[in-house]
């Protein structure tokens, strides 16, 4: 007469079979490489385009194959307003240009909100794909080491 296998040990067993299958399925996946992110710190506003513009792009530069967040506080919130001038400085391509095309390439580009509110200004004054920093996205824009560069 066959023994009845109790269900604890059918459960067990299941589980057991399931962890070893989700592990191997982990391990024949190739992992994605980690890459560096470079966090760039604009704090010159639009009386200083040389310096904004080398921020923009140094952005660009490492883009290709590194995360990049550009953050603008103090002076730098003037430079992604809706209204603002479009900086240009020989050789770097002007602010607007820059800009759209960093954000096209998902270089993640935020103000902060109290030098926002300093300036007499709000999120509705940013441009188009500027968004409000958040200190969560700073610590999850990237997985691998940090550089900052400040301007």
């Amino acid at each position: 007469m066959a023994r009845k296998v109790p269900r604890w040990i059918a459960v067990l067993s299941i589980v057991g079979v399931l962890a070893v299958f989700s592990w191997v399925v982990q391990a024949a996946a190739p992992d994605k490489p980690v890459r560096d992110g470079v966090f760039i710190h604009v704090t010159k506003g639009v009386e200083h385009p040389h310096e904004v513009l080398m921020a923009l792009r140094m952005a660009e530069i490492m883009a290709p194959d590194r995360d990049v967040i550009l953050y603008f506080d103090i002076k730098g919130v003037e430079v992604v307003l809706k209204d603002a001038p479009d900086l240009r400085h020989k050789p770097f391509a002007n602010s607007h240009a820059a800009l759209t095309a960093l954000m096209g390439n998902g270089v993640t580009v935020c103000a902060c909100p109290g030098c926002l509110a300093a300036a007499g200004k709000s999120a509705d004054d940013l441009r188009a794909g500027v968004t409000v920093a958040d200190k969560d996205r700073f610590f999850s824009f990237t997985k691998g080491r940090v550089l900052t560069l400040d301007y």
